[in-house]
């Protein structure tokens, strides 16, 4: 056999295996898990400094920043949450951590109570997706210019 057919099989064969590897690579790529993390809760060294019956809503605020959700039960409830989830390739999302932190002010806007809930006490949240609403059937510069015609009668006739 001839030199030069051998070499040229060997470096196909080198060629197929490199191309299935970069494959396999790309594919094994492609179903790595896709972490998210959403909200903010304060750390505990944070939640320390708030004291009930002493701190009220500004003084919050100055610690903490904006709520995530505000809730009206008997007063009014801030809460703050934070969710981290995966999701690999096409499958449904997992949520694997959830806090909320829920800060209760009484009548006159004091702190009442301070709460902590994880995920194992409660259900998945599900965190408001800001989308901007569609207003109807967007026409096109043609439909604007000839869409009307026809649609009116003369009344006077």
């Amino acid at each position: 056999m001839n030199m030069t057919v051998i070499h040229q099989r060997h470096s196909f064969w080198s060629r197929a295996r490199l191309s299935q590897a970069v494959l396999a690579i790309a594919v094994l790529l492609g179903c790595s898990p896709m972490l998210s993390s959403h909200g903010y809760i304060p750390d505990n060294e944070l939640v320390a400094k708030l004291r009930p019956g002493v701190h009220d809503r500004d003084s919050v605020t100055s610690l903490f920043g904006s709520p995530t959700s505000i809730a009206n039960f008997n007063g009014e409830t801030w809460l703050y949450m934070k969710q981290e989830s995966k999701q690999v390739a096409f499958f449904d999302e997992q949520t694997l951590v959830q806090d909320v932190l829920a800060v209760h002010f009484n009548k006159s806007g004091v702190v009442s109570d301070i709460q902590r809930f994880a995920l194992a006490d409660g259900k998945v949240l599900v965190l408001v997706e800001r989308k901007t609403p569609t207003r109807g059937k967007e026409m096109t510069v043609v439909e604007q210019l000839f869409g009307n015609i026809g649609r009116f009668s003369n009344k006077s006739e």
